[in-house]
């Protein structure tokens, strides 16, 4: 007997993103993947100063070098797609953020894949799978949703 899957979560600052409620919504409302540019992506996460036994810049929004598990990365499926959340802050332009797939991201940079694929969600689909640590489940949905 197998031990029951775990939910997956992404936490990025104050906040969680359920990856199972954006699975969840992609399969109830399904669409094309988008081609995610593997080189801009990683270099934006910090993946390339991962590798670096002396670091001297470190990411801001990829892993740290002890937290992404490089030899689980090397075995994931590049074919699976990348799920991309919209996020947008008192008004400014939506910004996209990685949500899921940072180990095949990982993967993909290291064997020189030019590109991924990703769904990627609207502003108000990422609002209803995101939660705040500090504020509790659902805290930021009476902001107004701005979706670009």
């Amino acid at each position: 007997m197998t031990a029951p899957r775990l939910p997956q979560w992404f936490r990025f600052g104050p906040w969680v993103f359920s990856i199972d409620a954006a699975r969840a919504l992609i399969a109830a409302s399904p669409r094309d993947t988008r081609p995610l540019d593997v080189s801009a992506w990683a270099a934006a996460y910090g993946l390339a100063h991962l590798d670096n036994p002396n670091p001297s810049a470190i990411s801001l929004i990829g892993p740290t070098s002890t937290a992404l598990n490089r030899t689980y990365a090397m075995t994931t499926d590049l074919t699976q797609p990348l799920i991309v959340g919209q996020l947008s802050i008192s008004g400014h332009p939506a910004g996209p953020l990685l949500i899921d797939g940072t180990h095949r991201l990982y993967r993909a940079w290291r064997e020189h894949t030019p590109r991924l694929p990703a769904y990627v969600l609207t502003v108000q689909e990422t609002r209803q799978i995101q939660d705040d640590l500090l504020l509790g489940p659902h805290a930021i949905s009476s902001t107004p949703a701005v979706d670009r």
